[in-house]
């Protein structure tokens, strides 16, 4: 595998890489993932993505967001470390953040109000937004309508919804995120006719490791963990219903993923970009 892959969902920081997070960058690089975003998903993982993206420097960057699980516990003080986050070299995008109206472990009015302030943060910052929404693409797609104009770009990551939803965000000119679920021949086919409908200049690919395992790889780990070096598997996959070939897949999505995170300029040339 010659090309160079950008994975720009990884959460390193799960426990389910306690014993070998070394070795997980290693065969992500081995395998031709050569850049990998980490996803900060509450104040306390933003903080710790951002030391493994310091740790291993050259193929890591990072997300600092309240993710819409723990949106209920976010209050002045978390936002105000999480602002302090921003201005740091290694964070490239705010996020995890949006809607779950799946599991709504957070109350829906309070998980709006807690989007709507990162939403917020994005434009002060200048940053890219890292998205999640789940059953609420209507209430998600209301929200962001009034910030579009001033938010430079946003990535509905681990897109798992319809024709419908995905044109309500092509039409907002968001970015999509395709994980290991186009993979899963049990929840995933209906992905396989929408990938010819995404742009080249919006589509990216993600493990969303140590989750979304793909279900198409001919030799499956006995612990069933997915990690950032079966990144292939989706560009494959991809390439099978758009017709491209997978390196073609894989050059377009590693340009957009880098246009996308403002990593096309060296890593010390970054610090001090939009004003931070």
């Amino acid at each position: 595998m010659t090309q160079q892959l950008v994975d720009i969902g990884v959460n390193l920081s799960d426990k389910a890489f306690d014993q070998d997070r070394d070795e997980v960058v290693s065969r992500a690089v081995e395998h031709g993932v050569t850049t990998m975003i980490l996803t900060g998903t509450s104040l306390t993982e933003s903080q710790k993505v951002l030391g493994l993206a310091r740790k291993y420097s050259e193929h890591c960057f990072c997300t600092a967001g309240i993710h819409p699980h723990g949106a209920k516990d976010a209050n002045t003080q978390t936002f105000k470390e999480l602002k302090a986050l921003f201005s740091e070299p290694e964070v490239v995008a705010v996020g995890e953040t949006g809607l779950d109206f799946n599991r709504d472990f957070s109350p829906r009015p309070v998980q709006e109000k807690v989007f709507e302030r990162q939403l917020e943060l994005a434009i002060e910052s200048g940053l890219p937004l890292f998205c999640h929404e789940r059953d609420a693409s209507e209430r998600f797609a209301d929200i962001i309508k009034n910030y579009r104009d001033q938010v430079s770009k946003l990535v509905v990551h681990c897109f798992t919804a319809d024709k419908t939803a995905l044109y309500r965000y092509l039409d907002l000119d968001c970015h999509i995120g395709i994980t290991g679920w186009i993979c899963d021949e049990r929840r995933g086919t209906h992905l396989h006719t929408l990938m010819k409908d995404i742009p080249a200049s919006r589509l990216m690919v993600e493990t969303d490791s140590p989750w979304l395992l793909p279900r198409s790889l001919a030799k499956k780990p006995k612990n069933r963990r997915n990690e950032p070096a079966f990144l292939f598997e989706v560009v494959q996959m991809i390439a099978t219903h758009t017709g491209l070939s997978p390196e073609q897949v894989a050059r377009q999505t590693r340009a957009t993923s880098l246009e996308f995170f403002n990593l096309t300029a060296p890593h010390h040339d970054r610090q001090g970009q939009d004003g931070r």
